[in-house]
């Protein structure tokens, strides 16, 4: 089986109450529609901030998002199939956003006690049927499908896993009119291969800087879908 398209509520401990955050998050999507929305795991979640984990990148998101009515539905620690389930139970109920920018899938090369390491076409399905799930709730909503970050060091097999994932992911964005893929992750590597600590300081989560030249690097797409600069 699949476990990466089976939606699954909470697998892991983290920074923050993981229940508590999609009640809120809920009620965020019943209080009205957004324009705007981004999906993803912590990565996603840091990019709007936590006070649990202060100095990433809620400045940017203040900058670059803060008035346009954007919902951030990055969840610490969530794997695909979080996802689904946060899908499945009211996270995106009612909204027909002009874009859904979703990255996911890097957790689920990581094995846990409460969930095994997925392969990338496992992964690749699983993303598969997220877009599925926005395309039944919003169709006329475009989705920037972002191509998995890179992490670790240059000699770590997740390395060389990451880039056949996106290989994937680029040829489904390709046959699905409303996905538009886009990789982002050679803004965070040097010449070498290797990840700055001023743009990664845990070689996963970016930075402040690091979370500016993603909101750059997408900036020409959101403005086309959502107007403005």
């Amino acid at each position: 089986m699949n476990t990466a398209i089976v939606p699954t509520p909470k697998l892991e401990a983290d920074f923050y109450d993981w229940y508590a955050r999609h009640d809120a998050k809920v009620r965020a999507a019943a209080a009205g529609n957004h324009d705007f929305v981004f999906i993803g795991d912590s990565i996603t979640h840091l990019f709007e901030g936590d006070p649990n984990v202060p100095g990433r990148g809620e400045r940017v998101w203040a900058e670059h998002y803060g008035c346009r009515n954007a919902l951030n539905l990055g969840f610490g620690w969530d794997r695909t199939q979080n996802v689904l389930w946060r899908l499945d139970h009211g996270e995106f109920n009612g909204q027909t956003p002009r874009l859904v920018v979703l990255l996911i899938g890097s957790n689920n090369l990581t094995g846990t006690a409460n969930a095994r390491t997925n392969t990338p076409d496992e992964i690749v399905d699983g993303i598969s049927a997220i877009i599925g799930r926005l395309a039944a709730a919003s169709p006329a909503s475009r989705v920037l499908l972002l191509g998995i970050l890179p992490r670790s060091t240059v000699a770590d097999p997740l390395r060389g896993q990451i880039i056949a994932i996106n290989e994937r992911l680029a040829a489904l964005a390709a046959g699905l009119a409303s996905v538009r893929f886009l990789d982002i992750g050679n803004c965070f590597l040097s010449a070498d291969g290797s990840i700055p600590t001023a743009l990664m300081n845990d070689g996963v989560h970016p930075t402040e800087a690091g979370y500016r030249l993603w909101a750059e690097a997408i900036e020409p797409i959101v403005a086309e879908a959502c107007g403005g600069t």
